[in-house]
């Protein structure tokens, strides 16, 4: 029966009350709830962003001012408060999840077509018949060489849903006509164990570049197997490792520390603690550790190397870290988008924030790292200034200072002299792989019958192929590396093992001649560690 005219007021009246009442009655106490209400500072926003979109007498790209307001909020917060925009936020989290879906290849933009420098052990590409050297024309028709396209157009036509196929048309050396392969996508790992080895027959060595999700997985595993191995001693390489999960950090210090140690403390803006204390499981507490750090190892490498210090657990060799000492949370924006938000300040077991001061503005942060060089903090430990108010002892009576890193208790220089430099530069921005994979590509077959041991151990690299890349280079005067040649020549083998065999194969041809190693070697030789 229709609703007569003058009960309708009457029924909306009721309904408003109804909704009143049950309202009052649920709960809406959740943080998220009281963070996001309404507030004159967000319409304040809201509002100008719609005068812009509907009054603005030009067309304006909003969605890029937002971009712009959000970056420029977080920068006057601090250096470690950041804007994750959402062509980025996939990458981002694949980093951290450590995997990503697609077919398993490295490769350069050479000239100008993708051109494959390996392919990931028993991933799709590999088991479709992909080889190193190939050049990858076309993805499901859709063209890969030319000028245009830049690495992540070409990433996002070889990516792709998981289990779907994608259908490669290949220019391999030696074949007049193309390839067609077709490779099914997997999940492919991005592997956070760079190198895992024995050094000595009882000193084993493993370096992580970040602590992501499977980072502690990845660690477990190759313990284990140096232990099988006859290692009692462990090298943890943390240099330039970046840092990444609080809880990831936590679990690998849990394979060091006996059962309830405090690892650490964490404090929020309204000064509650968080202590994480370890736990009876770990498979090397009692064994002897060596922790490699320097100038670019940060935050999770920080508290792993922070909390062995502070509980007298091993030794600490290397230059004093980065100096980060600030937690962040990922944040949804809703879009597709994130900030990664400083919620909270860490402190090491003593108490002690190793976060260095950022008060004069995210430039003079990173500058500060410049000014190392310039004090000669780099080349001795006497140029590292300390706050005497920043004192802290460890149970054994070693003193530890906070206020910007980790001070280690070893210190190891860094050569920075001229030549080293160039050489560092030249390795490590491109150019020397460029020339390495182009050696390859028409020297390839000259190492296929050699294993990755064999080179790292056997392989002299001959003086032509050092005067190649020179001429490669055009350096004409090689008297510029005088003294530096056996430094270039290692640096030309490792990148060649690099793109033949892998991380592993590159980094244990490094540590042949790396003074961090010389030195943990020289301290066991001299005060072997109990």
């Amino acid at each position: 029966m229709p609703v007569q005219k003058k009960y309708i007021p009457l029924l909306l009246g009721v309904a408003v009350a109804l909704g009143i009442f049950l309202g009052a009655r649920l709960n809406f106490n959740s943080p998220g709830d009281v963070i996001f209400s309404s507030n004159s500072k967000k319409q304040k926003l809201n509002r100008l962003i719609d005068f812009i979109d509907f009054e603005y007498v030009d067309q304006v790209n909003t969605d890029s001012i937002v971009d712009i307001t959000v970056n420029s909020i977080l920068e006057n917060l601090d250096p470690h408060s950041v804007y994750i925009p959402v062509d980025q936020y996939e990458d981002s989290v694949n980093d951290m999840r450590g995997n990503f879906t697609g077919i398993g290849i490295s490769f350069y933009l050479h000239q100008d077509s993708i051109a494959v420098i390996r392919t990931i052990k028993d991933g799709p590409a590999q088991k479709a018949g992909i080889i190193p050297g190939d050049r990858i024309l076309y993805a499901d028709d859709q063209q890969l060489f030319g000028d245009t396209l830049d690495r992540y157009e070409i990433s996002s036509y070889i990516k792709g849903p998981r289990n779907s196929q994608v259908a490669l048309q290949v220019k391999r050396k030696g074949v007049d006509s193309l390839l067609t392969i077709s490779v099914t996508r997997e999940k492919i790992p991005l592997v956070s164990l760079d190198a895992a080895y024995l050094l000595t027959g009882a000193i084993g060595y493993i370096k992580l570049n970040r602590f992501a999700d499977p980072t502690h997985d990845e660690f477990k595993k190759a313990l284990s197997n140096l232990k099988e191995n006859g290692a009692a001693k462990l090298v943890l390489d943390l240099r330039d490792n970046p840092g990444g999960y609080i809880a990831t950090a936590q679990a690998i210090l849990d394979e060091f520390l006996p059962d309830n140690t405090l690892m650490l403390v964490t404090k929020n803006k309204n000064g509650e603690e968080e202590k994480s204390y370890a736990t009876n499981k770990g498979s090397f507490k009692t064994g002897s550790l060596y922790v490699l750090i320097n100038e670019n190892s940060a935050s999770a490498s920080e508290i792993v190397a922070g909390a062995l210090q502070d509980n007298d657990k091993g030794v600490i060799v290397g230059r004093r870290s980065f100096g980060k000492g600030l937690v962040q949370r990922e944040m949804a924006l809703g879009d597709g988008s994130a900030v990664r938000l400083t919620i909270a300040r860490y402190y090491t077991p003593t108490g002690r924030s190793i976060q260095k001061p950022y008060g004069e503005g995210n430039q003079a942060y990173y500058n500060e790292y410049e000014s190392r060089y310039v004090n000669g903090e780099l080349q001795s430990q006497d140029s590292i200034v300390v706050n005497d108010s920043l004192r802290f002892v460890t149970p054994k009576g070693k003193v530890v200072y906070g206020g910007g890193g980790i001070i280690p208790d070893v210190f190891v220089g860094k050569d920075t002299s001229q030549e080293n430099q160039a050489i560092n530069y030249i390795a490590n921005n491109g150019f020397m792989s460029y020339f390495a994979f182009e050696y390859l590509d028409s020297h390839r077959e000259d190492f296929k019958d050699q294993t990755a041991l064999e080179f790292v151990e056997n392989y002299d690299l001959p003086d032509a192929i050092v005067m190649a890349f020179l001429a490669y280079a055009k350096i004409n005067n090689d008297a510029i590396f005088q003294g530096y040649k056996d430094t270039l020549k290692l640096a030309i083998k490792a990148t060649l093992a690099q793109q033949l065999y892998g991380t592993q194969a590159s980094q244990m041809i490094l540590n042949q001649q790396d003074p961090m190693i010389k030195k943990v070697l020289e301290l066991e030789a001299r005060h072997p560690l109990n």
